[in-house]
C-alpha cells in the first residue's frame, strides 16, 4: 500500500492488501509485481513489452470497489499516460479483462494519482497501460485499491425467486435467470395466450434478514426487441412475505437498457420484491422482464449530525438539466425537446417537469406554446417572480415562466443568437447578458442587456466578449461559456470567472468594462462555480482549464467585492476533491454544500465521479466532508436551495440510452437538521412575517420560539452548474419584543436585488426554520 504519511483525499479508504497477488504481462529485469504492494515507494515494477500491459491485482475475495491510487516512481521515469481501470468477478484474460470502470490519460510526472469510479463488486482489478513516459515500459512503485465506503452489492448464493409470471416455453424465462449472473438469459413474464397483466412483481428470498439500502435492475439487453423493460416500479423490503408494507421507493426508469441503480433509507429484511407498474418503451402487452436484479447491502454508518444525509433517489420523467425554486413551494425543472436526449436539437419544444415539494407529485409537460427548445439556455429571475430563458438550442428565442400559473410564453428576442451564455439580474431589474458561442454563430457573443419598461434587448458595444475568454484549445466556441456573473451595487456587475482575470461590467449607456484583476494564483477554471455566501463575499471552488479533456482541481478562493476598486483574492483551503461539473448551494447559515463533480473534465462520462459532498465554512475558511450520495452528478446535473433548508440535487447526462443518463434526484438534508445523536434537531418557526416588503425598510418578524439571526437566499434558475442570482444577505436585528422581531433590510438594491426570497430565522444552536416567502423591491 502508498506509506501511511502520503495524504489521501480518496471517496472511501484504501483497502487493507495483506496477502494479495498482483499479476503482470512482463517484468522487466531488476523489478517484479509484488514491489506494487510492499509499501515501498522504491521498489517497483516495470514492464517489458509493448503496449499495452497490465498489472492485476487479486484481493483474494470479492470486495466493493471505488478507486485506485497508483504512485509512479520517484524519478517520474515510465509514469502510466493513458490507462484503462477493469473490475471482474473471476480470473481475467486477454478476451475478457471484466467491466472497464475508468480511463483516460494521467498527468505527466511522479505525483501520485487517484482514479475514483462508481462502486462495483469484483474481485480482481486490472490496471492497463497504454502509454508511458520515456523509452521504456510502463512503472508502477504502489498501487492501493479503494472501496468499503459505498453500498455493497449483496452476494446471491443460496438466494430463490417467486414471482407472479413467468414464461416457460421456448426453453425458459424464469424467474431464476434474474439471479443467474447471466445477463444473456432473461426473466419475462408470461407471454404464451392468455398473457397477464400489468403489474407485475419479482421477489427475491434472500434466506435471512439483511440491512438493504438500495436496488440494482438490468433490463433486457437484446439489441432490438426491449419489450418487459421495466418503467414504473415500486420496491418493497420486508420480512414477512405476505406483508410487504409501505414501499422503499418508487419512481419510474427511463427507456434505456443501461442498468438503473434506485437507493434509498436503509431498511432491514429478507424479502426484496421489484413490482413492475408500466413498460418503459409504451408496451400495450403488459410484459415485465429483467436479465439481473442486485440487491445494495450496508452502508456504512457516518453520523448525520457531522456529515448530513442522503434521502432515496426520486425518479423524475426527464433529466434535470435545468432548475429553479419558485413561490408556491414547488420545483420546476426542465430538460431539452427530448426528455433523455439534448437531441434532436431545435426542436422547438422542452420537456418539463415540476415538483409539489409539498407532496412529492412530479407532473410532467411538454412545452410547445413558445417554439423554444431550451436546453443550454441563460437564466434569470425576474424581480416580479417569472423566470427568462434565453437561447440555448433554439439560439434565437426567449422564454418566460410565469409561476403564478405555470404559464410559458414567447419573449423578446436577444439581439445575439446564443448557447451557454450566462445572464444575470441586476439592481434595477434589467439583465445582463454575455458570451455562448455553443450555438448560433462562433465569437462575437458581446453583451446586451434586456429592459423591463421597453421588453426588449440592447446591444452594448462597449462590453465585447474579449474579457470573459478563457484559453481553451478548442477557441471561443469553449472559452465565453459558463461565465460567472454577480450583480453589485450602481447597477455593475462583477465577473468572477471561469477565466483567471476578473472583471467589473458597466451596462449603462454603450457598456464599459475595467478589469479587477486575477483570481489569485487561479487558472482558468471551465465549469467550476461561484456562490455569493455573504454581502460581497464570493466563494470560487473546482474547474479545469479546458472545457474537455482536462484534470479538475481542489482550488478555492474568497472574493471580496466590498471595495470595487481593490477586489481581494484570499485562497480558501483546498476541497476535499478535486471536481468540475459540480454544484455549489448557500445555506441560510453562510456555509455552502459543494455536490458532485468528476475529477476528469469530460462531458456525458461518469468515470471520475466524486460521491462524497462538502462543506465549505467561512469561519474556518475549510472544507468538511460530508455523506456519500447514490448516483453520480455531473456534467448536465442541478442543484439547489429548498425552501425547507435541505438541498435538491439532480440530474446528469442527457445523452439519450447511454449509461450516463440520470433521470433522478435526491435531497440532503445538512448537519443543521440534526442533534448530536442522529435524530432531527427541534426548528424554530417563522409565525408571521410580510409577503412583500421595499429595500431600505424595517420589517417585523415572529417567531415561534427565540432565534439569534435571520437572513434572505434569493431564488435562482441553474443551469449547467451555473446559478448567477443565488446569494445570501444577512440581516441586522434592529430590536426584539419578545419573540417579534424588527430587522433591517439593505437599502442598496445591489446588495438586495429586487426578487423573491427566502427568509430563515436561525436559533442559538443554527437550526433553521422553514422559509417564508418574501417579495423584495
Amino acid at each position: 500500500m502508498v506509506p501511511k504519511d502520503i495524504k489521501k483525499v480518496a471517496a472511501d479508504p484504501a483497502l487493507p492488501d495483506a496477502g494479495w497477488t498482483a499479476a503482470v504481462d512482463s517484468t522487466a529485469a531488476g523489478t517484479a509485481a509484488a514491489n506494487v504492494l510492499d509499501e515501498n515507494n522504491a521498489t517497483v515494477w516495470t514492464s517489458a513489452g509493448a503496449f499495452p500491459q497490465r498489472i492485476t491485482i487479486n484481493m483474494q475475495a470479492a470486495k466493493s470497489v471505488s478507486g485506485l491510487r497508483y504512485q509512479p516512481a520517484a524519478s517520474g521515469a515510465g509514469a502510466v499516460g493513458g490507462f484503462k481501470v477493469f473490475v471482474s468477478a473471476t480470473a481475467p484474460t486477454p478476451a475478457n479483462w471484466g467491466t472497464q470502470v475508468a480511463g483516460g490519460t494521467l498527468a505527466a510526472g511522479a505525483a501520485e494519482k487517484y482514479v475514483p469510479f462508481p462502486p462495483v463488486t469484483g474481485q480482481y482489478v486490472t490496471f492497463q497501460a497504454t502509454s508511458a513516459t520515456g523509452p521504456g515500459g510502463a512503472t508502477v512503485a504502489e498501487l492501493d485499491v479503494h472501496g468499503g465506503g459505498w453500498a455493497p452489492t449483496l452476494d446471491r448464493t443460496g438466494w430463490t425467486v417467486a414471482t407472479d409470471s413467468q414464461e416457460t416455453r421456448q426453453g425458459g424465462f424464469k424467474a431464476t435467470n434474474a439471479i443467474d449472473g447471466e445477463p444473456d438469459s432473461i426473466w419475462h413474464t408470461k407471454f404464451t395466450p392468455p398473457a397477464a397483466p400489468l403489474p407485475h412483481w419479482i421477489q427475491l428470498d434472500m434466506k435471512a434478514s439483511k440491512p438493504v439500502s438500495g436496488l440494482r435492475y438490468l433490463p433486457r439487453q437484446h439489441p432490438t426487441n426491449p419489450n418487459g423493460t421495466i418503467g414504473g416500479y415500486q420496491i418493497f423490503v420486508s420480512d414477512d412475505p405476505n406483508n410487504l408494507g409501505a414501499a422503499v421507493a418508487v419512481g419510474a426508469w427511463p427507456a434505456t437498457q443501461a442498468e438503473k441503480t434506485v437507493t434509498f433509507p436503509q431498511k432491514t429484511g429478507r424479502y426484496v420484491r421489484l413490482t413492475a407498474t408500466s413498460e418503459a418503451y409504451g408496451g400495450t402487452a403488459g410484459y415485465s422482464s429483467a436479465a439481473e436484479i442486485n440487491v445494495l447491502g450496508n452502508v456504512p454508518a457516518q453520523s448525520p449530525k457531522v456529515a448530513g444525509s442522503w434521502g432515496p433517489t426520486i425518479g423524475f420523467p426527464l433529466v434535470p438539466v435545468a432548475a429553479a425554486v419558485t413561490p408556491g413551494n414547488k420545483l420546476v425543472t426542465w430538460a431539452a425537446g427530448d426528455s433523455y436526449s439534448s437531441e434532436p436539437q431545435e426542436s422547438g419544444k422542452t420537456s418539463t417537469a415540476t415538483m409539489d415539494l409539498n407532496t412529492g407529485v412530479v407532473t410532467h409537460n411538454m412545452v410547445a406554446e413558445t417554439g423554444h427548445d431550451m436546453f443550454c439556455p441563460g437564466t434569470s429571475t425576474l424581480p416580479d417572480g417569472r423566470i427568462m430563458i434565453t437561447g440555448g438550442s433554439n439560439e434565437a428565442k426567449t422564454t418566460i415562466f410565469n409561476p403564478a400559473n405555470n404559464s410559458w410564453a414567447p419573449g423578446p428576442a436577444t439581439v445575439v443568437p446564443r448557447g451557454y451564455q450566462s445572464q444575470v439580474t441586476l439592481s434595477d431589474g434589467r439583465i445582463f447578458l454575455i458570451g455562448g458561442s455553443w450555438s448560433g454563430a462562433i465569437g462575437g457573443k458581446g453583451s446586451e442587456v434586456w429592459s423591463p419598461q421597453t421588453n426588449t434587448w440592447q446591444n452594448l458595444p462597449g462590453i465585447p466578449d474579449t474579457p470573459i475568454l478563457t484559453a481553451d484549445p478548442e477557441g471561443v466556441y469553449r472559452a465565453d461559456n459558463h461565465s460567472w456573473l454577480f450583480a453589485a451595487p450602481g447597477g455593475k456587475v462583477f465577473h468572477a470567472g471561469p477565466s483567471k482575470q476578473m472583471h467589473w461590467f458597466n451596462p449603462t449607456g454603450a457598456g464599459s468594462y475595467t478589469a479587477a484583476g486575477a483570481r489569485g494564483n487561479d487558472a482558468d477554471a471551465m465549469n467550476g462555480n461561484a456562490v455569493m455566501y455573504d454581502i460581497g463575499k464570493v466563494l470560487t471552488s473546482g474547474g479545469a482549464p479546458s472545457y474537455w479533456n482536462s484534470f479538475s482541481t481542489r482550488n478555492a478562493n474568497v472574493i471580496d467585492i466590498n471595495n470595487p476598486a481593490n477586489v481581494t483574492v484570499t485562497a480558501a483551503g483546498q476541497m476535499n476533491h478535486p471536481r468540475v461539473f459540480h454544484n455549489s448551494v448557500v445555506l441560510p447559515d453562510g456555509k455552502v454544500i459543494v455536490v458532485g463533480g468528476s475529477s476528469y473534465a469530460f462531458p456525458y462520462s461518469d468515470t471520475t465521479s466524486i460521491m462524497p459532498a462538502e462543506m465549505f465554512d467561512p469561519a474556518t475558511n475549510s472544507f468538511t466532508p460530508l455523506a456519500t450520495m447514490a448516483v453520480p452528478r455531473n456534467y448536465h446535473s442541478v442543484a439547489t436551495l429548498l425552501p425547507d433548508g435541505r438541498v435538491f440535487s439532480g440530474g446528469g447526462g442527457l445523452c439519450g440510452t447511454c449509461p450516463t443518463n440520470h433521470p433522478d434526484a435526491q435531497i440532503f438534508t445538512p448537519p443543521y437538521l440534526y442533534q448530536a445523536d442522529g435524530t432531527p434537531a427541534p426548528r424554530p418557526a417563522i409565525t408571521n412575517a410580510p409577503a412583500t416588503a421595499a429595500s431600505g425598510t424595517n420589517i417585523n418578524v415572529t417567531t415561534g420560539s427565540a432565534v439569534t439571526s435571520f437572513s434572505l437566499v434569493k431564488m435562482g434558475a441553474v443551469t449547467h452548474n451555473i446559478n448567477t442570482d443565488q446569494r445570501r444577505v444577512p440581516l441586522t436585528t434592529v430590536s426584539s419584543n419578545g419573540t417579534t422581531y424588527t430587522l433591517a433590510l439593505p437599502a442598496d438594491k445591489g446588495v438586495l436585488v429586487p426578487g423573491d426570497y427566502m427568509l430563515f430565522a436561525l436559533d442559538a444552536n443554527g437550526v433553521p426554520s422553514v422559509a417564508s416567502m418574501i417579495k423584495t423591491s
